[in-house]
């Protein structure tokens, strides 16, 4: 459990420092969390004031089943505990959530019936995976509003992608490296969509049928795709 721990942390402080290179952060807000392997649930999450750019393994939070701070120095920020807590109980699958303002995919959820369109090769790759809430509940700063928003991907059992209404985006997934992976590839098709939108022109949607068969071929190199991404990505922000 020990060296289990380690690792998840190795992985998680690494997924911070990516997100930052990217720019995927806000300040020093946002969060991420991975779920420890055993039959108590207890979760890795950031400790608010540090920035993700610093990130490193020993500086995350070791919480309870109940957002109590068990291990580490430092606090807990409340939304953090709301979101991430209520996120992991109603989606057990998702073994690591990660939640962000990141910029264009967080611009879609500022347009009236905002949609990630499947006008992308990339985009395809979540096809079938994403839910929208579509009321802003203000900050989380209670659980209910975090459970509020865990709902939106509980509802829907297939869903790893929810985009929070005039607010953000959580992703998750079975392992930090394809959580990861999910939300750098989300930014990126937000990012194409933005800027052909940008055009004015209209855009064109590929066909129900192309995008079911390129998500199936998405889903058969999702894994070894994601982990061979992240082990790169760890080369990377270990030169910063």
């Amino acid at each position: 459990m020990i060296e289990t721990e380690h690792k998840l942390r190795i992985d998680l402080a690494a997924a911070f420092r990516m997100a930052a290179h990217f720019d995927l952060n806000e300040g020093i807000c946002n969060h991420f969390s991975v779920v420890l392997p055993g039959a108590e649930a207890q979760y890795l999450i950031n400790p608010y004031g540090v920035h993700w750019s610093e990130m490193r393994p020993d500086d995350l939070l070791l919480l309870d089943s109940d957002g109590k701070v068990i291990r580490g120095s430092g606090e807990v920020e409340a939304t953090a505990r709301n979101i991430h807590v209520a996120g992991h109980k109603a989606n057990p699958r998702h073994v690591c959530i990660l939640h962000t303002h990141m910029p264009f995919a967080t611009s879609l959820t500022m347009i009236e019936n905002g949609r990630l369109e499947m006008a992308h090769q990339t985009a395809t790759r979540f096809y079938g995976r994403t839910a929208y809430e579509e009321e802003f509940g203000g900050l989380a700063l209670d659980a209910s509003e975090g459970e509020r928003i865990a709902q939106g991907s509980a509802d829907r059992g297939d869903a790893d992608i929810v985009f929070l209404a005039n607010h953000g985006v959580m992703v998750g997934g079975p392992s930090v490296a394809v959580a990861f992976d999910d939300l750098y590839f989300l930014e990126r098709a937000c990012r194409q969509q933005v800027y052909a939108m940008s055009t004015g022109k209209t855009l064109k949607i590929i066909p129900e049928a192309e995008c079911r068969e390129t998500a199936r071929q998405w889903m058969q190199v999702l894994d070894f795709q994601a982990q061979e991404h992240f082990k790169a990505l760890k080369r990377i922000v270990a030169q910063d």
